[in-house]
Order: C-alpha cells, then structure tokens, then sequence
C-alpha cells in the first residue's frame, strides 16, 4: 500500500525543530551550498571609454595594437572609417572582463563582472565598460555586461616623474554590471532528481550528522530521504508529497534552519611573513615544559691612536683598535603546561612568560615537534 503523507505538518515539524535552536550548533545553510548545478565561469572581450589620458597607447608605431583594432572595428559598426594611422588616442583600454554565474540563476539575473587591463593603461579610474558580451569556455554567448566601473584606488603620475598611487587602478567591478540572457545548462531546478548539498568544509563526521538531522526532523526513520554519500556531498530526496515546485522549496526552507553539530578538524595556522598565529577552538596540547630565554651578544671596537714624540725622527702614527665584548644573557623563563590545556589556557601561559608574536610561532613549531600538539600546524 502505498503511503500518503500531508506537505503541512512535515514542514510544520521541520520549522519547530529549527527553533530548537542548541548552543555550539549551526545551520545547515550555514555549511553547505545547495544544487544540482554548477558555478558557470564567464569571459569577454572589451573596451573602457572615457579615461583621462590613462588608457592604452594606442598609435600606429608603439602601444596595444589590438586597442587600436578594436577601436577601427568599433567605428566603422557606426558607419565611421578612420584610418588606423591616424587613430591617437588615451581615453580608451582594452579589457577584459570576467563573471561567474551562480547555480539556479534565472535569464535576466544580474550579477557583479570584474574588468581588467589588457593593454598598457596606467589606470581604469573614471571609465565606463562598452556593451561586451560574456561567453563560457566553448564560446557560447550567456549574458551582457557594461556599465561604470568601480575602482576604489587611484594612480597619479606627474610630469615631474612624482608617483601617488592607492590601491590597484587596473582592475575594477561593476556592481550588477551583467544580465544573463540565455540560461546555462543544468541550471534548471528539478525536484524529480536527488538535491545535492556540497559541505564548505568536507568531513565525514559532519556530512553523517546532517544527514540523521534531516532524517530525524522528517520524522520517517525507515525512509531515507538524506544519506551522506561521501565527506563532501548528502544527498537529498525530495519527498513524494512536496514533489510540486512550491513544496519542494517550503522544504528546502526548513532544512536550510536545521541546526546540525559540525565537526571541526583542531588547526594552527602560522603566517611567518606577519607574524599572525590563529588556532582554534579545537586544539589541545599535551603536557610539555617551555623554556625561553634571549642570547644577546655586543662587540665594542674602539680606536686606538698612537703619535710619535714631538720633534722625533722616523716616527709613524699607528691606529689600533681594541675590542671589548660583552655577552647579556636573559633569564630563562619557564613554564609548564598540563594536559588536555585548551587555546585559553595555552594563550595565558603564553603570556605570562612575556613572548611576542615571533616566539609564540617558534614555541608552536617546537610543540609540534614534541608531540603534544594534537592540531594540523598550517605555515603560511
């Protein structure tokens, strides 16, 4: 026989057991992407207009000679003719421009493209992104983009040859600069196929949970509508009943809200250009003994000058030097750290014997070694 089960009290329970809300747990929006399609990488092929004199050299003999193409090709579309010897100009910049198309986007979206410099433009500050359409890889034609740009950096340079410069001025966005015009495939939403959710942080502890959340919440243990098919991806069926457009996004809803336990992998990153240490909740130490302590050694020379007697024959004036060498040993300083110590723990340890960002990233490699850091040690 086959079971019938009403869309309302199965979306009704998702949402009461969203509000359940445990502390140290999060969404599973919050982890997860959903889709069953893919990210569509777009490119194209332009020109920015109105730059004052930071554009492309374009001239006959020096320059971007595709600049000067382009333009040529551009005004005869106009029904103007100008032979490309003659074209001078500064104001105009070969770019080109770059999007991405999100899953599920419908034909009209609008979305942000980056525009960058092709030819030798000193800067985009001020220009505007003629009508470039936007092709995937093969070369098929998906949207439209143009606009103002966006730079937030400017690049001065004077007669002088004075450089003032602020962030990069090569490369800008134009905010909703783009309109889809023709879907992607595998863009569609079909709720006949399984719906699957791609975890931000792979892990197999975490795609389990989310999958016996989503199954526990639906309230029908014997079917299963989620299961973890790897550590990176749960699959999702959508329930007979909710197979309609509407129910199956009510349903998705729910499970968006679904609070989940994600499992963390304990993690030290060290950046030695900065200086910058992070670890995270998650890490412990075991217990080990650090001690610190600063070498410093200080050479003297002083000069030493010897003169002949006055009125004294055959004498030379000698330079010697005398060295003096004077070593300053700091006190060691020690501490020991106990079991199972926690980031606070270890930070407050850290600080007692007064080490600076430098030494507390020697001190984590030198944990690392003994043993008793039970964390991955990421060097930037």
């Amino acid at each position: 026989m086959k079971r019938i089960y009403h869309k309302t009290p199965l979306i009704a329970g998702l949402i009461l057991l969203a509000l359940s809300f445990i502390h140290g747990q999060v969404r599973i929006k919050d982890i997860v992407t959903f889709g069953n399609g893919m990210q569509t990488d777009l490119v194209g092929y332009g020109l920015v207009v109105g730059l004052n004199g930071t554009g492309d050299r374009a001239t006959s003999n020096r320059g971007s000679v595709f600049t000067i193409q382009t333009i040529s090709n551009m005004l005869e579309r106009f029904g103007i003719t100008v032979p490309k010897r003659q074209l001078r100009t500064r104001n105009v910049a070969a770019v080109m421009v770059t999007a991405s198309v999100h899953p599920f986007s419908a034909v009209g979206s609008r979305f942000d493209v980056v525009v960058s410099s092709l030819g030798d433009a000193t800067s985009l500050e001020g220009g505007v992104l003629l009508p470039t359409p936007l092709m995937n890889p093969a070369g098929q034609q998906f949207a439209m983009s143009q606009g103002p740009l966006s730079i937030g950096g400017f690049n001065v340079e004077t007669s002088a040859g004075e450089k003032l410069r602020k962030n990069h001025a090569l490369v800008g966005r134009v905010p909703n600069g783009a309109t889809l015009t023709v879907l992607p495939e595998n863009q569609n939403f079909d709720v006949g196929k399984p719906l699957k959710l791609f975890l931000l942080q792979p892990d197999f502890s975490t795609s389990n949970r989310i999958a016996q959340a989503i199954n526990q919440a639906t309230g029908r243990d014997s079917l299963q509508y989620a299961r973890a098919v790897g550590p990176g991806v749960v699959e999702l069926t959508i329930p007979d009943s909710l197979k309609s457009f509407q129910g199956a996004v009510s349903y998705i809803a729910s499970i968006e809200s679904l609070p989940v336990q994600a499992d963390v992998e304990a993690r030290v990153v060290i950046n030695e250009r900065t200086g910058t240490v992070v670890a995270g909740g998650a890490v412990t130490i075991g217990e080990v003994m650090i001690s610190h302590g600063n070498l410093t050694i200080h050479t003297r020379r002083t000069p030493v000058i010897s003169q002949p007697n006055a009125f004294s024959s055959g004498g030379n004036t000698v330079v010697a030097e005398v060295t003096n060498t004077v070593v300053d040993e700091e006190q060691a300083r020690n501490g020991v750290i106990r079991e199972t110590t926690t980031v606070t723990d270890l930070a407050l340890a850290l600080n007692t014997l007064g080490l600076k960002p430098r030494d507390i990233i020697a001190v984590f490699q030198a944990i690392k070694q003994a043993g008793a850091l039970r964390a991955r040690l990421i060097i930037n």
